[in-house]
């Protein structure tokens, strides 16, 4: 495999189906071999418009494509677990669109199946392979603002309400703590863990789903995390990571910045910033290629039990959520 392109295969055909894929195609040493959907039609003209090879008319069939090294799992929140398992079971490699599952039970699960089977899988929050994101760990396990007191981070969008969209919709997984709040998780979960109190409030939509969620994390050390998703407004899309000796700020949006600034104590800004590929995708891209090619089954910057634990504290915050609702 090392000589080889990664050949990808896609499972799904929505939104973000087209964007990843048309980042993929930006990469060297990545093939887009093949494309797989419940609707033969709609399978057939992705490939069409992509110029994938091969179209399948189930995802059981893209699974059983031995001409494929991994698949990208690209559908709707409940249904990542099924179709994973399909591919893990079949023998492919899977990156699985966050979140990896709509609970943390479900996630052990798939994370057991792809132990079981020996086969990679890492949940695709791309997020956590960006440049910047990756330079803002560095700084922090370098010791470059202390010890991390607190962190801030937003991500609230203004969607039309529309009970039939996904983003609404009970039945789809919908609200913005499955589907935004795992952000603002992700980019503390690194630099604090495990929070050991989780508090939290939110608004619910017509329909049930949360639409405005406000989160405290406590930590033992003294540190705190003051998160924000929402449905009900714009927010400014911003992480800042505060320190003993300084801080850390993530331009917007956070979840694929192009600057980065860092605040030592007493010192003057320094403003780091990348030119990002495509839309951004093409470096949990990169990961999956890297990790396959060293022949890992999960990759250590995102590992299984990471993307576990994230859902077990979305768990828990929905829980206080539906409890009080």
């Amino acid at each position: 495999m090392a000589d080889e392109p990664i050949r990808w295969g896609i499972l799904g055909t929505g939104g973000i189906a087209e964007v990843f894929t048309a980042d993929l195609l930006h990469l060297d040493g990545h093939e887009v071999a093949a494309v797989g959907s419940r609707s033969p039609a709609t399978a057939a003209a992705f490939a069409r418009r992509h110029g994938i090879g091969r179209a399948h008319a189930s995802y059981a069939a893209l699974a059983a494509d031995e001409d494929v090294d991994v698949v990208y799992v690209a559908t709707p929140h409940p249904l990542h677990f099924e179709p994973a398992r399909l591919c893990l079971e079949a023998g492919r490699a899977v990156l699985v669109e966050k979140p990896f599952t709509t609970s943390a039970a479900d996630a052990e699960r798939l994370a057991g199946i792809a132990r079981a089977t020996g086969g990679f899988a890492m949940e695709a929050m791309w997020t956590r392979f960006s440049p910047l994101v990756r330079r803002l760990h560095a700084l922090v396990g370098e010791g470059a603002i202390g010890e991390v007191s607190a962190v801030y981070a937003d991500f609230s969008i203004a969607p039309p309400f529309d009970p039939e969209h996904r983003l609404w919709s009970a039945e789809l997984a919908g609200g913005s703590l499955l589907d935004l709040g795992c952000y603002v998780l992700s980019i503390t979960w690194p630099l604090l863990g495990p929070p050991d109190t989780v508090q939290a409030t939110a608004a619910p939509a017509p329909t049930g789903v949360d639409a405005n969620t406000g989160v405290l994390l406590g930590y033992r050390s003294g540190a705190v995390a003051l998160l924000h998703c929402g449905l009900m407004g714009e927010s400014p899309h911003t992480a800042t990571v505060v320190g003993t000796k300084g801080r850390i700020e993530l331009a917007s949006p956070f979840y694929r910045p192009e600057a980065l600034t860092l605040t030592r104590a007493g010192g003057a800004p320094e403003t780091f910033t990348v030119d990002l590929a495509g839309n951004g995708y093409t470096h949990q891209a990169e990961e999956v290629a890297r990790c396959l090619r060293l022949g890992l089954t999960e990759s250590p910057l995102l590992p299984l039990d990471e993307s576990v634990a994230v859902l077990r504290v979305i768990d828990e915050i929905a829980a206080s959520f539906q409890g009080s609702s």
